[in-house]
């Protein structure tokens, strides 16, 4: 994943949301966290 800087603040984050607002009314707890870990383990670090 490449990062991008955050304003001047020196941070570095990823360029990627995963949005997580439908999870719980359409996604079961389950799979739910197997989405959030499968983005985390590309790198994302915006949810």
């Amino acid at each position: 994943m490449n990062y991008v800087s955050l304003g001047r603040t020196g941070l570095q984050v990823s360029p990627i949301c995963l949005g997580t607002m439908n999870f719980g009314w359409h996604t079961n707890e389950s799979d739910s966290f197997a989405i959030m870990d499968a983005a985390l383990d590309a790198g994302d670090q915006f949810l």
